[in-house]
């Protein structure tokens, strides 16, 4: 079979390990060659012509994109969350669409408690003090922090990754308590309504889709419900927590400290409100940044193209419903 035959792929940035080989053998594969995401225009550009579509978490697949591609068979998204596409658009065409769940359970639990460890005693606050000269004597009341062994971890959203790092705040003896959709049975962690766990948690970590639903679900009411001493933890989806109301929080001392991923603009502004807040501690949305994570979540996204490509049901399909019509 000729190049010109086969199906195109643009793969809206490049994926790790031989997944790129993989979608090879099945297509003509484009590669966005460039650092940055490509623009709207830009990814239309190339997306117009394609049979299938790899795509990031900062790639937006909705009618404005759909209705230029009139070959597409298949939309993989390299990510676990999917509120970068509008799957009624898909499904109204036909388009399955795909995800890479579970693998990245780990790496993003391994994140929120790394982001909880630093916040809760003061890691890079004390490293900048280190760095700027500031520390000149060895002094028992300096930058105390929240002992881990006895505090209360309050989770919001029990899937897999809430789940992961209850596991690991046992682990470090924390009391923890959830507020969950689903209410999964998990040993050690009681279920208790929103209002509670803000109002008893000394960590609140948040692990829930971004819907409707959960938009802003963090705003100043719920920040003014928590301990003034309190941590809270977001490597969800950034929209989750109202950020103009953290930055605030943080600089009121309304709550006591954060650590983020993810923002609801990435990425950040360095004019950013949220730069100047004290105690916050922010990373570049890399909580399933491991070799192994992205080396999985590039397989799952070549699984779901070859399959689609195939006429063949995607093993990680978010949208099923195309299969019944």
């Amino acid at each position: 079979m000729s190049t010109e035959q086969l199906p195109k792929i643009f793969v809206a940035r490049t994926l790790l390990g031989d997944a790129l080989e993989r979608l090879e053998q099945v297509g003509d594969v484009f590669v966005w060659p460039e650092p940055r995401p490509p623009s709207a225009a830009e990814f239309i550009e190339h997306a117009a012509s394609a049979d299938a579509i790899v795509t990031m978490v900062t790639d937006r697949v909705d009618e404005a994109v759909l209705e230029h591609c009139p070959s597409l068979r298949v939309v993989a998204n390299v990510a676990a969350g999917y509120d970068n596409f509008d799957v009624p658009a898909l499904t109204r065409r036909r388009i399955p669409a795909g995800n890479t769940p579970d693998v990245l359970t780990n790496s993003t639990a391994d994140m929120a408690f790394a982001l909880l460890l630093a916040s809760a005693r003061r890691v890079v606050e004390g490293r900048d003090a280190v760095l700027a000269g500031e520390w000149t004597v060895w002094d028992p009341a300096l930058m105390l922090g929240l002992e881990l062994a006895g505090s209360t971890l309050g989770i919001v959203g029990m899937g897999r990754i809430g789940q992961a790092v209850a596991k690991r705040a046992l682990a470090f003896s924390m009391r923890v308590i959830a507020t969950s959709r689903t209410e999964r049975p998990v040993e050690g962690v009681s279920y208790v309504d929103l209002e509670t766990l803000l109002r008893e948690s000394d960590v609140v970590s948040l692990h829930v889709a971004l819907s409707e639903a959960t938009r802003h679900l963090i705003s100043v009411d719920e920040l003014s419900a928590m301990k003034p001493s309190a941590i809270l933890i977001n490597t969800a989806r950034g929209a989750v927590v109202d950020q103009v109301a953290l930055a605030a929080a943080l600089t009121n001392h309304t709550i006591g400290g954060a650590g983020l991923d993810v923002f609801e603009r990435e990425p950040l502004d360095l004019e950013d409100p949220i730069l100047r807040a004290p105690n916050c501690i922010v990373v570049p949305h890399i909580a399933a940044s491991t070799y192994a994570t992205r080396n999985a979540m590039g397989h799952l996204a070549a699984d779901n193209v070859i399959a689609g490509l195939a006429g063949e049901r995607l093993p990680h399909c978010i949208n099923p419903e195309v299969y019944d019509r």
